[in-house]
């Protein structure tokens, strides 16, 4: 059984369904969705994926949330936090938001709307300071979205993603942070 963690317009953020492995496995797995992350993943890869996701909804009362429209109950991928294991850099332990939705769900502005409702979460519910996020610098539309949702762009915080050899293509990072509103 999911639990509804917050909902907007038009989404509901929830924790993960048994039945959503397959529904990721099919639409967020895909060349296109994973263009910026190295392509897609073996299923085994994104079963440990989805089974952190769990680990860490656990652990710390937050993880990578499921997605689902309101309007038919939809699976569209996920949108939430997990904490940064980037060791080495400036954003280790940091609280980190990420989303992946599906392809013919972009465009639709139902990402902004996932994340700027989970950094509403942030703020009512987690002691930070601020939420992180980064990707390569090629991925443009995430990059869009970050600036879009409020997070301001901080050179000082890229990175060499330690998970990448030098030279990988997915080795450099750039970051975004989100600060939490005063008053």
């Amino acid at each position: 059984m999911s639990e509804v963690i917050a909902d907007s317009e038009r989404l509901i953020i929830r924790t993960w369904r048994e039945a959503d492995r397959a529904d990721y496995l099919a639409t967020c797995n895909t060349d296109a969705v994973t263009t910026y992350l190295g392509g897609p993943a073996s299923v085994g890869d994104i079963d440990a994926a989805i089974d952190r996701i769990a680990k860490s909804q656990r652990e710390n009362g937050f993880s990578f949330w499921a997605v689902e429209r309101k309007a038919d109950g939809a699976f569209l991928g996920y949108c939430g936090l997990k904490i940064a294991n980037l060791p080495g850099t400036r954003l280790d332990g940091a609280v980190e938001i990420g989303w992946r939705l599906r392809e013919d769900a972009w465009g639709r502005g139902y990402a902004g709307e996932a994340a700027r409702t989970v950094i509403d979460w942030v703020w009512a519910n987690l002691d930070v300071d601020q939420v992180v996020s980064f990707t390569i610098p090629a991925n443009a539309p995430s990059r869009r979205l970050m600036e879009r949702i409020g997070m301001g762009r901080r050179p000082d915080f890229d990175f060499g993603h330690p998970h990448f050899a030098d030279g990988h293509p997915l080795r450099a990072h750039v970051a975004y942070v989100a600060e939490r509103p005063s008053g």
